[in-house]
């Protein structure tokens, strides 16, 4: 299993792989080290990988399921997408039109079934993959990150942007 986190001492993006070998997250960037909570990994039987049940990172137990791709790519698709679209409209070329529209449907499928899914943390917007870790959790929750995000505006906090 591997985690994507911003540091909490300096903020800095870390990743740690094969997190299940470890005993603590370490950030390269400022040296600080953060154990790993004992009933964070649950372990399974020997040939499959621990359980995650909570964030690693802080203390939340609310994770989310999502595609490990970055949001702002996805947008920029469906922009350039409409972008050209538009153009061939403008140039009264209905059928070209219709391609970039249906060429950009396809490729949004493609993408949707070759990348592979991530857990989230709602709180601190960490981000695990590995296999077997999003069979317990449920996906995007509005009412939750809302949560958590009125949560870190009354703390003085940015709330966690979504990390492409």
């Amino acid at each position: 299993m591997n985690i994507v986190f911003a540091c909490p001492e300096c903020g800095a993006r870390a990743v740690e792989m094969a997190i299940e070998e470890h005993d603590a997250l370490s950030c390269h960037q400022c040296g600080s080290k953060r154990a790993i909570p004992e009933e964070g990994l649950l372990p399974n039987a020997a040939d499959t990988p621990p359980r995650l049940t909570r964030c690693l990172v802080c203390p939340s137990t609310e994770l989310f399921v999502r595609k490990n791709f970055p949001q702002r790519l996805g947008v920029g698709i469906v922009v350039v997408g409409l972008a050209l679209s538009c153009v061939a409209w403008a140039y009264r070329e209905l059928l070209l039109t219709f391609a970039i529209l249906f060429g950009t449907a396809l490729l949004d499928v493609v993408l949707f079934f070759l990348v592979p899914e991530c857990l989230t943390c709602y709180r601190c917007g960490a981000r695990y993959t590995g296999p077997g870790i999003t069979d317990r959790f449920g996906g995007f929750n509005l009412e939750t990150h809302e949560k958590y995000r009125q949560q870190a505006a009354r703390q003085g906090h940015s709330a966690p942007a979504s990390r492409s």
